[in-house]
């Protein structure tokens, strides 16, 4: 696993009496911010236009959100 990835995986436990169908992998979105104690000095910064439309000013602070319903990224 590359643990600069934000999506990690978890395995649940799967009992041999489970009523439903058991779901193997379920996978989750660590935020970049947890990587980050405090806001360094001389950070770049991406154009207002593409902060605006990314919802966030540093690259760094950047998480894409996959969609699960099969729709793109933004």
């Amino acid at each position: 696993m590359n643990s600069n990835s934000q999506i990690r995986r978890w395995y649940p436990f799967v009992g041999p009496h489970d009523p439903c169908e058991p779901m193997i992998v379920r996978t989750y979105v660590v935020p970049p911010n947890q990587y980050i104690p405090f806001q360094p000095m001389n950070l770049p910064q991406f154009s207002l236009e593409e902060a605006l439309r990314l919802g966030t000013l540093w690259p760094a602070l950047y998480s894409p959100y996959q969609s699960k319903c099969g729709g793109g990224s933004y």
